[in-house]
């Protein structure tokens, strides 16, 4: 009898340890990145983003196609000591493509840290926020804080995915033909095709933070 329990167990357990490492994975191949989820841990981006919000960064987004306004994650080009998580401000040169960024609440950009930024400091663009859910990385300590962030995150991404395609319109019904018209196979009936200051806001990757000092 204990056996057969112990074996259940076990079993249940694989199966949840494997759901996780294939919604893991999964996560990894949709945003093209090993670290998809960063945490927010200063202020320079309120109320934009707040510390303790998760974000989920794409990093398919091509760098050359990041705009003025575009909230992106880097790390700091000075150094690269620290992961920076700005609002783009200006594109400096196209050539190479050299951007430059600013938090929304700090007073102006901070060379070494929001310029100059290039291709090799990109790391992807913000394409989700999970409000406050960064707590999770101060309760628990890895691996139990990844695998809860990966089950939220999971979650969400497949509830955008779902609604997406229950927003995407039906194609229009082809105009009714009358009674006595009648088409070859040459005919062709026509359709229309239907065709997101002075202190930098750090995004640092899920991690126990019970051994190291506390975010500024």
């Amino acid at each position: 009898m204990v056996n057969k329990i112990v074996r259940r167990v076990a079993k249940d357990a694989a199966i949840v340890i494997g759901g996780i490492l294939i919604l893991w994975i999964g996560l990894q191949v949709v945003f093209g990145t090993t670290n998809p989820f960063y945490v927010v841990s200063s202020e320079s981006m309120v109320p934009e983003l707040n510390v303790y919000d998760i974000l989920v960064v794409q990093a398919r987004v091509p760098f050359e196609s990041i705009e003025v306004g575009d909230v992106i994650v880097f790390n700091r080009p000075v150094g690269e000591d620290r992961v920076i998580v700005h609002r783009v401000t200006m594109i400096i040169d196209d050539d190479p493509y050299t951007l430059q960024t600013k938090g929304d609440a700090n007073r102006a950009s901070i060379p070494g840290t929001d310029f100059p930024i290039t291709e090799n400091d990109y790391i992807g663009e913000v394409h989700y926020v999970v409000p406050q859910a960064g707590f999770i990385t101060q309760i628990f300590a890895p691996p139990i804080n990844y695998i809860l962030i990966a089950i939220v995150i999971g979650v969400m991404v497949l509830k955008a995915l779902r609604k997406g395609k229950k927003d995407t319109p039906p194609p229009p019904a082809p105009e009714s033909l009358p009674s006595d018209s009648t088409y070859t196979s040459g005919d062709e009936i026509d359709q229309q095709s239907h065709d997101a200051y002075t202190v930098t806001d750090e995004a640092q990757a899920p991690q126990d933070t019970s051994k190291e000092d506390k975010p500024q």
